[in-house]
């Protein structure tokens, strides 16, 4: 299993991206999981529907199953935010997963830069970039690639992931 990270400022366009180069991988036959950060409280549950009403009750852990698919909710509870290894360790293996976020951990990352978001780029003190999707010119030895040009980030994502017994010890090593 390999690890590449997608990184860059909200509004960047990292999930669009994601969306478009997902396809563009499976038809190289592989199977990509997504490992997504957010900033903020989120739910993936309906309020009033069971899973949430025994959320809210106090479970720890909530398994959903239907015949289309699975998910499993699990609560902190004050607990401190899992770190990337962490999470990692809980996914099924698949050929690539891609980390969307995560943008403090030392994992590799492409970083998604669009300049209207008018924000600076990551990749100056950021040392896990090793490469930029973008849509405007960037001064730098980085692999680069146009945000519309898919085939050319999937590939950059290919060619920069690392195995994750690598993205373990790259952790461990940092922290």
């Amino acid at each position: 299993m390999k690890v590449i990270g997608l990184a860059g400022w909200s509004g960047a366009g990292k999930t669009t991206l994601l969306t478009r180069v997902i396809p563009q991988l499976q038809k190289r036959g592989l199977r990509v999981s997504v490992i997504k950060h957010a900033h903020h409280a989120f739910d993936v549950d309906v309020p009033g529907k069971d899973s949430w009403k025994h959320r809210e009750a106090g479970a720890a852990e909530v398994l959903v199953s239907s015949s289309q698919r699975w998910a499993l909710m699990h609560e902190l509870r004050g607990a401190g935010e899992p770190r990337l290894p962490e999470l990692l360790a809980k996914m099924s293996p698949v050929d690539l997963v891609v980390v969307e976020g995560f943008k403090r951990e030392p994992h590799r990352k492409i970083e998604v830069y669009r300049a209207a978001n008018e924000k600076s780029l990551l990749f100056p003190d950021d040392p896990g970039i090793v490469g930029i999707a973008t849509d405007t010119a960037v001064e730098t030895t980085l692999p680069t690639a146009h945000l519309d040009d898919i085939e050319a980030v999937a590939a950059m994502m290919l060619k920069s992931a690392i195995s994750l017994e690598d993205v373990l010890a790259k952790c461990e090593a940092e922290g």
